[in-house]
């Protein structure tokens, strides 16, 4: 076998493999003696069938076997050979296969880049200092005080206010037709919130139950619903019902049923200070590693397999369809479309998968790797924030073959820690920081 490896782009090569014309005779007289021992053809007794006539009947079949047992056979060797590892299905081209002639093919495929990175030690960063005022304290409090409350029709018949919860239903209407999705019954809608739209929330403000209105309304170009982006709709919207939110007080007992042992509102705000400083904490770390992972892309050169960004993009658009079905909603209900997301997600992805290849060719160079005692850790630290066993934890991996994604994630994880040890990181005021959004996924 004689393989060779062609440059078409510095993520996207060409591997050529040749076979040699005996092993080639070879696959094909055990395909035939094979048949040949197999097939009834009248006139023949089994075994005695000429080749021609077996060639005649089955060549086609027998010729595209063998090109794909020999393809099958040779491509791993050929890539361990040349050292192209293939990050998507290679497009085959296959020659002939011919007695007494050698076999060709090729494959083209994307493999990971080849290149350096350099100056990512000591370089400047700055870092907020963490600090946790009693307005944050209060604020989270009262998230938690929100979440505790209930929803509950108006004992005393009023008109909508802003920040209640109306229950309408509605259908749009374009041109006065119906349009496809656009009718909802038993809609809750946070009057004032903008969830739907303002024009929406600012018409249902000073209405009753079982009242009915039409509001036009015209509907931005940007809009993240593509059913309606760019007109003008007219809703008929009938209020089945006004709710409002009845909050719980703020006192030891509030605490006292909350669970984890509080034993009054102090504890209570004690453990909310001590959470909102940790995840502080994180968030003021994450946002140095990005800030130093952007400046070392930037100065980082290199072509960005798209078959590595279309898997990022596929697995952006998996994540939030699943945070949709979880809340009960879905796509279509919401109009949007998969393609819109993944022309969204494209840029934002392309950047992550960068940022990856990065933090593995640094610890290609710098020898950082995760041993298997740090795997272990890193897996009891999961099982502890869960309140599982480690053991469970790592069979869970095992089962579902994500070991050497976790590795990896904990190898990135490694390799940002070290090239935050090795920067010059200066500290600054909370909030003096504009927040990094660069991993973030939003719909608009």
């Amino acid at each position: 076998m004689k393989a060779s490896l062609e440059d078409i782009s510095q993520v996207k090569k060409k591997l050529s493999v040749e076979i040699d014309a005996k092993e080639v005779n070879k696959k094909l007289n055990t395909a035939y003696g094979k048949i040949g021992k197999q097939t009834k053809i009248p006139g023949f007794r089994p075994g005695k069938v000429p080749r021609k006539i077996l060639e005649s009947y089955f060549g086609s079949q027998v010729e595209a076997d063998v090109a794909s047992e020999l393809v099958n056979e040779s491509f791993p060797k050929a890539v361990e050979e040349t050292g192209a590892f293939p990050l998507n299905q290679p497009q085959l081209e296959k020659g002939a296969v011919e007695l007494n002639e050698n076999f060709v093919y090729s494959a083209t495929m994307e493999v990971r880049p080849k290149f350096e990175v350099k100056d990512y030690l000591g370089l400047e960063a700055e870092k907020e200092i963490v600090s946790i005022g009693e307005d944050e304290v209060l604020k989270k409090l009262e998230q938690i005080r929100e979440g505790n409350g209930k929803l509950e029709s108006l004992e005393a018949p009023r008109p909508i206010q802003d920040g209640d919860f109306a229950v309408i239903n509605y259908q749009g209407f374009e041109n006065d037709e119906p349009l496809d999705g656009i009718k909802d019954e038993n809609f809750l809608l946070n009057v004032g919130k903008g969830d739907f739209h303002k024009s929406i929330d600012e018409a249902l403000i000073g209405l009753n139950k079982d009242d009915n209105k039409d509001v036009v309304v015209d509907f931005e170009e940007d809009y993240f619903n593509d059913n309606l982006k760019g007109k003008t709709v007219r809703f008929e919207v009938l209020v089945t019902d006004i709710k409002e939110r009845n909050l719980p007080e703020l006192n030891d007992e509030f605490a006292k049923n909350l669970g984890a042992d509080f034993e009054d509102l102090k504890g209570l705000k004690e453990e909310i200070e001590k959470n909102v400083v940790a995840q502080e904490k994180t968030r003021v770390e994450q946002e140095l590693k990005r800030r130093l992972l952007g400046k070392i892309s930037e100065g980082t050169e290199f072509e960005v397999p798209q078959t590595l960004v279309d898997a990022e993009v596929a697995f952006s658009v998996k994540s939030l369809q699943a945070n949709f079905e979880r809340s009960g909603a879905s796509f279509e209900k919401a109009g949007i479309s998969p393609e819109m997301l993944k022309q969204q997600f494209g840029p934002a992805s392309e950047s992550r998968v960068k940022e990856r290849l990065i933090l593995g060719q640094i610890a290609r160079q710098d020898d950082i790797a995760v041993s298997d005692d740090e795997l272990t850790e890193g897996l009891e630290k999961m099982a502890q924030g869960m309140g599982q066993d480690v053991e469970t934890i790592r069979k869970y991996y095992e089962a579902r073959g994500e070991m050497d994604i976790l590795q990896e994630q904990m190898l990135e994880e490694k390799t940002l820690d070290y090239l935050v040890e090795n920067a010059k990181v200066k500290e600054v005021e909370a909030g003096a920081l504009t927040p990094d959004k660069s991993d973030e996924t939003e719909v608009q």
